[in-house]
């Protein structure tokens, strides 16, 4: 069967070759009896368009690649949902690399530079999957990079990126545990190493000091970002001789580990252990207590993310304008039932 080409769809519009380029790729430039006229011919011929020599010829595939350390993340799946939003939006699709905290070799991204396999990078709160050559600005082969939540490592502060005031988010956070009158917070984080963490410890110890309170050695533990690494955490926290009445989760996924460890010892969470978690993810408002938290904007941060992407697409990386400054989104406190006043001892 031969298949129909764009020559025979301008023959029967009685349009030129160019205008049916135009009716597929500028819709708007062209008038609405054009595109009528060019539409219904592509309809009689059955033609489709060859988007991979569209591609060659543009410079571009209008894919983007999202790097992201776990898909299971519930946070993820909505920052996600409006990535996927905008890229409709803009006519991109997404292929997606989880990274797991595995790496791609230098070659493997140069390859993909190289082949234009994808137009530009989303990193989601995730390590670097590159080498540090490959992220170079300086690399006029290098891909646009923004990223999107939180900027985790050094290398990537030089990039673009679309995240909330974690600072501020978790000074809040500890500010409001302290209001309902506790003392001794503890505080369950990731690995020490994020730029994340010590944002997050950073606005928890702001708090502590502020209101003149002592952070004991042995209150600030890693939960490994897991469920599992949470339980262990909140395990030492609550064998510590001078133990905390609450303690404050960097996220929500954390906090669940937390609230389970407790009530798996006997303890009644507010009652006897208050618990703060971070992110507001789709779980938060079903745990047992509901659970106190910091909201992020989850789908607006995936969607003004790949719009700056695309601005960097379109602009080239490094456009002259040399504005890389973050993008900040307003956090919000959630307040639900897994935080009380502390017991009287």
């Amino acid at each position: 069967m031969t298949t129909a080409s764009i020559k025979e769809v301008a023959r029967i519009a009685g349009v030129s070759i160019a205008t049916v380029s135009r009716c597929m790729n500028s819709p708007d430039k062209v008038s609405e009896k054009t595109r009528i006229k060019v539409q219904d011919a592509i309809l009689k011929t059955g033609y489709t368009p060859n988007t991979l020599a569209q591609s060659f010829r543009r410079g571009r595939t209008n894919v983007v690649m999202v790097v992201l350390p776990s898909i299971g993340d519930p946070f993820f799946t909505d920052v996600m949902r409006g990535i996927r939003n905008a890229a409709d939006a803009k006519g991109y699709s997404i292929i997606i690399n989880e990274t797991q905290f595995n790496t791609m070799t230098a070659d493997e991204i140069a390859a993909m530079v190289v082949s234009r396999q994808t137009d530009g990078i989303i990193l989601l709160a995730s390590m670097s999957p590159f080498g540090t050559e490959v992220l170079s600005a300086k690399s006029h082969r290098a891909l646009p990079i923004v990223v999107g939540c939180e900027t985790v490592a050094p290398e990537l502060t030089v990039f673009p990126s679309v995240h909330i005031d974690n600072v501020a988010a978790a000074k809040e956070a500890t500010n409001y545990l302290i209001s309902r009158g506790h003392t001794r917070i503890g505080l369950i984080c990731g690995a020490a190493n994020s730029l994340l963490t010590k944002d997050r410890e950073f606005g928890y110890r702001a708090a502590m000091h502020e209101a003149e309170l002592g952070i004991e050695d042995g209150w600030v533990v890693n939960g490994d970002l897991t469920i599992e690494g949470a339980i262990r955490a909140t395990r030492s926290l609550l064998n510590h001789s001078h133990r905390p009445t609450a303690v404050f989760c960097t996220t929500d996924e954390m906090a669940i580990g937390c609230l389970h460890s407790a009530k798996s010892v006997g303890m009644r969470v507010p009652a006897d252990l208050s618990v703060m978690g971070f992110d507001d993810t789709r779980y938060a408002a079903v745990t047992d207590p509901p659970l106190t938290t910091i909201s992020q904007p989850a789908t607006e941060i995936g969607e003004r993310v790949m719009y700056r992407l695309c601005r960097e697409i379109e602009q080239g990386r490094q456009s002259s304008s040399g504005d890389n400054r973050p993008e900040l989104v307003a956090h919000r406190l959630i307040v639900r039932e897994s935080v009380a006043e502390p017991a009287a001892e």
